[in-house]
């Protein structure tokens, strides 16, 4: 590999998982930080030249909704603050905003619009912070009419076929999840998923004469398979892999049902004609993976063409789509710059090595060239119930131009390898993870190819905590770190996450009320006069999820013990990066200060 610059790896636009049809599927909408922001654009299903439909400078477009005449209803928030408000674009012409409430989460899904088009149903806690609940606004109204969700956190999804009915999802943590219909006039709910214990429900798309609806759901089983859940009778599997299908949508006419199957971290998109009872050709897209919060997975009115964001490990996701009769794949977007053409590429390996009590714990190999011993980073990933996929990243990458490698590792609780799996991070923060990062030390440290005396660690938000985790109480292994909005104290995080998030905070990390002394004891600045490490520090102010709060404590007390730390706060920024000139700056002081501490 060459010695390009950081910023000839990042030369290229993200996408956010947003890949819409318009109604008569001759384009197709995305959210792209082409601008410098993620801004919505447009382009034709052939390619060509996309057209930029917003232009904010501070506003991110986050999920998107299109009626039949071309109406375009948004969701974006300011500055990374997750205070997402609704926006539309009437056919020709400008961006009006819908609603304006400070503090409130509004949430849409793409099809958030009734069947006539004369209302929209969409998710909020405008009326009680705790919780999220489902509202249907119509046309000729004023103003959004409550619908159900009082003392729940629930999420507005289809509409029946008839317009009578609305699909509801209920969250009641990550590995619980109910569905319920909610007639629409009434307001008389159905829990249609009732169950005992835990079982993850994820809607889908109704059957087109509205007797049912399609559903992943891991009910009776460690992976989330195919189904569908007639409204009088049960559930009635469809495909049933032993991996996880983690992305699912169906044509406007019901005829063509798409699915993402997820094959240890790669992607596998399906397609199956219900009403032949068929499946369709595989697409022909290359070997690649979707994002950690999906695809944009959209299908035509008729089934005839799908949309998506395709990721692959050596180039940065494109949007693509699919002829499903034949199966024919292309992009018709092109993300890179020239700067990035240039350079040369390294996919990584999927090795698994053993932890404490015997787990095999996945993870990505990134090596460099060269055949002497190198430094290695360890990169462990934010969720934690979220999974490390090959994708490109073009920190890694550089990364590897400096001849350091990457581990960037799936340890417990990560999704993608069953529900037994992923549950074992719940009520264990700083318990069984410790020793999953120890035991990726040793096996590095093992590794001819691999230089032990010159490691660091690295990641973002529970990433972060990791980080933090591991140079506090794993000191002895790493050289560098850096912490991106990572938690430093759990009893402070939890008491300062988003309201709708306290309901499970308890059960997913501990109780600040009951159980302080445990939180403490798993807090990483419980331990922080044992760090050896230079640290780099980076916080979004605008965080909701955690709150610069967190990383100031922790520094504060760095410079107090007199440890090398470096600070950088991003003003305009919240829980990740949005502006584009950030994460540059972000990443590169990243890659920089492990370059220089490592080499």
């Amino acid at each position: 590999m060459g010695r390009a610059p950081f910023e000839d790896y990042l030369a290229y636009r993200r996408f956010l998982p947003v890949a819409e049809l318009t109604p008569d599927a001759s384009r197709v909408l995305f959210s792209t930080n082409r601008s410098g922001q993620f801004n919505l654009w447009s382009v034709g299903i052939a390619g060509g030249e996309a057209e930029q439909l917003t232009r904010f400078d501070d506003h991110a477009v986050r999920t998107v909704a299109v009626r039949g005449d071309g109406t375009i209803l948004f969701a974006a928030d300011r500055d990374g603050d997750e205070f997402y408000q609704l926006y539309r674009i009437p056919p020709g012409g400008a961006v009006e905003q819908v609603t304006d409430l400070a503090h409130v989460q509004h949430g849409i899904t793409p099809s958030a619009w009734a069947p006539d088009g004369a209302s929209f149903a969409f998710s909020a806690n405008s009326r009680t912070p705790t919780d999220g609940e489902v509202f249907v606004w119509a046309e000729d109204e004023a103003e959004p009419r409550y619908l159900f969700g009082e003392g729940k956190y629930t999420f507005a999804f289809g509409f029946s076929p008839d317009g009578s009915q609305l699909l509801v999802a209920e969250f009641r943590s990550n590995t619980d999840v109910s569905l319920w219909t909610v007639e629409i006039e009434s307001g008389e709910a159905t829990e249609r998923t009732p169950h005992e214990g835990e079982v993850k429900n994820s809607p889908g798309p109704w059957k087109s004469d509205g007797s049912g609806f399609f559903l992943l759901t891991d009910e009776g089983r460690e992976f989330s398979g195919l189904a569908f859940k007639p409204l009088d009778g049960p559930v009635e599997w469809l495909v049933t892999p032993e991996h996880d299908i983690e992305e699912l949508a169906g044509s406007g006419d019901g005829r063509v049902l798409a699915w993402i199957e997820n094959d240890d971290g790669w992607a596998r998109l399906r397609l199956r004609d219900v009403e032949r009872g068929v499946d369709l050709p595989e697409p022909r897209l290359p070997d690649g993976t979707i994002a950690v919060f999906g695809s944009g997975l959209n299908l035509s009115h008729d089934g005839a063409t799908l949309a998506l964001v395709w990721d692959q490990p050596t180039r940065p996701g494109e949007v693509y789509v699919v002829d499903t009769a034949t199966g024919e794949a292309h992009p018709v977007t092109e993300s890179r710059e020239p700067a990035l053409l240039e350079l040369e590429m390294r996919a990584p390996e999927l090795i698994r090595y053993a932890s404490f009590d015997g787990r095999e714990i996945p993870a990505w190999l990134y090596r460099p060239d060269g055949d002497g011993a190198a430094p290695f980073a360890v990169l462990i990933h934010g969720g934690p119930e979220a999974q490390e996929k090959p994708l490109y990243r073009s920190y890694v990458q550089y990364l590897l131009s400096r001849g350091i490698g990457v581990l960037a590792t799936n340890i417990r609780g990560s999704t993608g390898y069953g529900k037994s799996y992923q549950k074992l991070i719940h009520h264990d923060w700083g318990g069984g993870d410790l020793e999953d990062w120890r035991a990726a030390a040793e096996w590095l440290k093992a590794q001819p190819f691999v230089d032990g005396g010159r490691l660091a660690v690295f990641g973002g938000s529970y990433g972060g905590f990791a980080t933090l985790t591991c140079v506090t109480r794993l000191p002895e292994y790493w050289r560098a770190a850096v912490d991106i909005f990572g938690p430093s104290n759990l009893v402070t995080f939890v008491r300062a996450v988003p309201p709708q998030w306290l309901r499970f905070m308890a059960e997913w990390v501990g109780d600040p009320d009951t159980e302080e002394a445990f939180l403490r004891e798993r807090s990483p600045i419980t331990y922080v006069e044992d760090v050896r490490a230079a640290m780099l520090v980076i916080q979004g102010a605008k965080d909701p999820r955690v709150v610069q709060s967190e990383s100031d404590q922790m520094v504060e007390r760095l410079r107090e013990l007199g440890r090398e730390v470096d600070y950088v706060v991003f003003d305009d920024e919240g829980h990740g990066f949005t502006r584009y000139a950030n994460e540059m700056r972000a990443y590169k002081l990243t890659c920089e200060f492990l370059e220089s501490h490592l080499s």
